[in-house]
């Protein structure tokens, strides 16, 4: 049976190190949601255009494209603003998922989804991962990566389904707590064990 790997977890719990592992140790095909996210916005898309257009045309930057950090700061502090924009990107992205599994028949398939939940994307995958850490972690690599404060990595986790919610409805959960070599391990586990718990 076709293994297709649903990866989540919170922001900045470590999703794309286990992605790019397993895709360079195991050579998976990793269907990434961010980067369909991206595609939807591209310059002349009709998404991008209806961004500028529902909240105005200074998210427009000097090349055209869309002003990401700007957009964030407004959906971040807007719930209502934040499902707008979802309900334009989510169906994109799902669209785009559904195209490359009927073109693709690798064995096993990774579909990293930040928002596996939220966008209720369960229903693509046979397995679910969340990669989990401490919140006083994920605040650290968040505030590093991006170079946020404290406030606005705060923010930016509570925008999402809490991480306990989505380790119940996780097949598997990595713990990322420790250090990489450890992490790793675990995701050899996962990926050698039988498909399903």
């Amino acid at each position: 049976m076709k293994r297709i790997i649903g990866l989540t977890g919170g922001i900045a719990t470590g999703k794309s190190t286990v992605s790019n592992y397993l895709s360079k140790k195991y050579s998976l095909l990793i269907l990434d949601a961010d980067i369909y996210a991206r595609e939807a916005v591209e310059i002349g898309s009709p998404i991008l255009e209806a961004i500028f257009q529902n909240f105005g045309n200074n998210l427009r930057l000097n090349d055209g494209n869309l002003d990401r950090l700007a957009l964030g700061n407004i959906i971040f502090n807007d719930a209502e603003a934040k499902k707008w924009l979802e309900a334009k990107i989510h169906p994109y992205v799902r669209d785009r998922f559904l195209q490359e599994l009927a073109s693709n028949d690798d064995e096993v398939i990774v579909l990293a989804i930040p928002l596996l939940f939220e966008s209720k994307l369960t229903h693509l995958v046979t397995e679910i991962w969340v990669v989990s850490c401490t919140q006083a972690n994920q605040l650290e690599r968040l505030q590093q990566r991006n170079n946020f404060s404290r406030e606005q990595a705060q923010q930016r986790i509570k925008s999402q389904l809490p991480l306990s919610e989505k380790e119940k409805k996780a097949d598997f959960v990595l713990d990322n707590n420790c250090n990489l070599e450890e992490l790793y391990q675990q995701c050899d586990f996962l990926l050698n064990r039988s498909t399903q718990k």
